[in-house]
């Protein structure tokens, strides 16, 4: 099996030093932090390569070729399917690739599969973008508004998601059940950016929603989850 990954041009910006290994191109967001946590937890082989914002590098024509979206993460893994490199950009599209690659952190059940497809879609159509929108109006240029009702409005879709997960987090342990999932590793790093690096904990009133506090503190634990959100470094 071949590891040549010089056809890829976005390996010319970060070259590979490990080409056998997956190729993780990222920066520590929640979008970001999900996919290296799930590499972490899975124990797949890949080295990270940091996609710097402040450099604009995700509008160069090496990260365009493998991601034309311009977003964080994108990945080549070298052993896709076939034995043949395979590309992916979306968090989602990544932590569901992984999960089925490794067979892990994903119920094998079609039933279970396909709760946790729903409450992916659920993360990825809902969460992000709203608890996104919230960070805006709170700690970035949305913030000078002084008109706040643009704010209120994503805080109280931000408060329904919130107690969404609330009720389904009352009688599990994690949003699937008993057992940690990708659907986990995708929704609780935005948990934690809206509550910590978006500062919103006390506009959202998040002392209300004791099951997602409860279980974002038992996800913060996992040592695979302290690795991944350090990464890239």
């Amino acid at each position: 099996m071949s590891n040549d990954l010089s056809s890829f041009a976005i390996t010319k910006k970060w070259p590979a030093l490990h080409p056998e290994y997956l190729q993780l191109y990222s920066l520590p967001t929640p979008n970001g932090v999900k996919v290296s946590i799930m590499l972490e937890e899975t124990g797949i082989p890949y080295e990270g390569h940091r996609v710097d914002f402040g450099s604009d590098d995700q509008l160069s024509p090496e990260f365009l070729s493998l991601n034309p979206n311009n977003k964080i993460p994108a990945i080549i893994d070298p052993n896709g399917p076939d034995g043949k490199p395979l590309t992916l950009f979306e968090s989602g599209a990544i932590l569901l690739y992984l999960a089925e690659k490794t067979d892990q952190l994903i119920p094998r059940d079609a039933h279970g599969h396909y709760q946790a497809l729903q409450w992916l879609m659920f993360q990825m159509g809902g969460i992000g973008p709203i608890f996104g929108q919230v960070g805006f109006f709170n700690k970035f240029a949305g913030k000078d508004y002084e008109d706040k009702r643009p704010r209120d409005r994503y805080v109280t879709e931000a408060r329904r998601l919130l107690g969404v997960l609330d009720q389904r987090l009352a009688d599990r342990c994690w949003l699937l059940g008993e057992n940690y999932s990708l659907v986990d590793i995708a929704t609780f790093p935005w948990v934690r950016n809206l509550i910590g690096f978006y500062e919103a904990g006390d506009l959202v009133k998040i002392t209300e929603f004791p099951h997602v506090t409860r279980t974002l503190e038992a996800f913060l634990a996992r040592p695979a989850v302290q690795r991944g959100l350090t990464i890239p470094k």
